[in-house]
């Protein structure tokens, strides 16, 4: 177990060091072969919103939450749900194909259940975009 996961009695909390530091929030949490991905916007490591527009924060922000799920022993096939919080869905739309294309080069082209949700802002009034996600590890890797 690295530095990075800390036990409890039922669960591991995931906190990878190359992401932002959490303060009030875990990125993930691993509970048995399940992991429940704490929800990530477009946040580098010093706490600043990437540049860009949403494909670029979609980029950074689905990197973070695949971070924290090969730190708690998961692959991108692994993911069973993924939501998208969008501040403009109208943007993301327009922006799908890109979007689609980084998805697939960054977790595959099997797709998990999926639901993108408008919402007015987000935690931090630059982001544009949220993720978060469900995985279930294959008892063959847990």
């Amino acid at each position: 177990m690295t530095e990075t996961l800390t036990k409890t009695t039922e669960h591991t909390i995931v906190n990878p060091e190359t992401l932002a530091k959490p303060s009030g929030f875990a990125h993930g949490v691993r509970a048995g072969r399940r992991v429940y991905l704490g929800g990530q916007t477009a946040l580098d490591k010093d706490m600043k919103i990437v540049e860009g527009g949403i494909v670029a924060q979609f980029e950074r922000a689905f990197s973070n939450v695949l971070t924290t799920l090969a730190e708690a022993g998961g692959q991108p096939q692994d993911l069973v749900s993924v939501t998208i919080y969008l501040t403009d869905v109208d943007d993301y739309l327009a922006n799908g194909r890109e979007i689609g294309k980084l998805w697939r080069s960054m977790a595959g082209s099997d797709y998990p259940a999926l639901a993108g949700i408008g919402v007015s802002r987000l935690w931090q009034k630059e982001a544009l975009i949220e993720i978060q996600g469900v995985a279930e590890i294959p008892e063959s890797r847990a």
